[in-house]
């Protein structure tokens, strides 16, 4: 069994990772999580960035998976991810929010508020 590792939000966000964690590893978290699905030669994914880091701002301590997406990767089939970026909101586990090519930092903050308040 893989152990996954998450790293915490301060910017500027890290690259992409290819070591991409389980499914199972993101459904036993706790507490709220976020998981970027994207690609480093993404002008979507790079025109976003300014956005997530604007959002996280005041979330630091948030555990972010920045995962590498692309043919054949499981996580992003897992979470029917089909256009870069999309960012997956999670609480316990399960997903709460999702922001596909987001365009503003309103609709990440409206979802990172519904990560956090979820019950």
């Amino acid at each position: 069994m893989t152990t996954s590792k998450h790293i915490h939000v301060t910017p500027p966000l890290p690259a992409y990772t290819t070591e991409e964690p389980t499914s199972e590893a993101l459904n036993r978290l706790s507490g709220p999580a976020i998981v970027e699905f994207g690609a480093p030669w993404c002008p979507w994914c790079q025109a976003a960035q300014p956005l997530i880091r604007e959002a996280i701002s005041s979330y630091r301590e948030l555990p972010y998976f920045r995962v590498e997406d692309g043919k054949g990767r499981r996580l992003g089939r897992a979470f029917h991810v089909k256009l870069w970026p999309t960012f997956v909101f999670l609480r316990d586990g399960k997903e709460v929010a999702r922001c596909v090519r987001p365009e503003s930092v309103k609709t990440l903050a409206q979802a990172l508020a519904e990560m956090v308040d979820s019950d």
